[in-house]
């Protein structure tokens, strides 16, 4: 059982460019997005970092009451420092500032364990309350694809 207790941090604001499906869990493209995105990353000039993002924009009700079929969009980006240009058929995204409790995982990215784990139980004794802000997932030079070794880390959006 996955038990992470997680690092509570301030996030400034970022700017990610990049491309976006919407999807759900039942729906789930998120193969194809990053198959898409990264054939065209080259395309972007002036990244911030060589991390990739991870970023789910839910609406505002999504984690009330559990669906699989409930619909969210799904980002594949890069951080850039500025936008001289935006490629055809990407886009900005910018994430405003604000609380994030940050996961430091390791394990294969497709296990469910670990939401489960942060929403089911985490969120609820934390004595934090979910934030309408995006979650994300940055994927640095220790994430491997389809690796139980791998690492990642996953920053949900948190208020008091």
């Amino acid at each position: 059982m996955v038990r992470i207790e997680p690092v509570i941090r301030e996030l400034p604001e970022k700017r990610l460019l990049g491309a976006q499906l919407e999807m759900s869990v039942a729906a789930n493209q998120t193969a194809l997005l990053w198959e898409s995105f990264m054939s065209r990353k080259s395309e972007i000039t002036s990244v911030a970092s060589k991390d990739f993002w991870s970023v789910q924009v839910y609406p505002p009700n999504y984690f009330e009451q559990y669906d699989p079929a409930a619909t969210f969009f799904k980002w594949a980006a890069v951080e850039v420092d500025a936008v001289d240009a935006i490629p055809e058929g990407m886009e900005l995204l910018e994430i405003p500032a604000g609380l994030y409790a940050v996961f430091h995982y390791q394990g294969l990215a497709t296990d469910p364990e670990i939401f489960r784990y942060i929403f089911a139980e985490w969120v609820p004794g934390s004595g934090y309350f979910l934030d309408d802000r995006p979650h994300f997932e940055i994927m640095g030079d220790k994430f491997r694809r389809n690796d139980p070794t791998s690492e990642e880390e996953i920053w949900i959006p948190i208020k008091i």
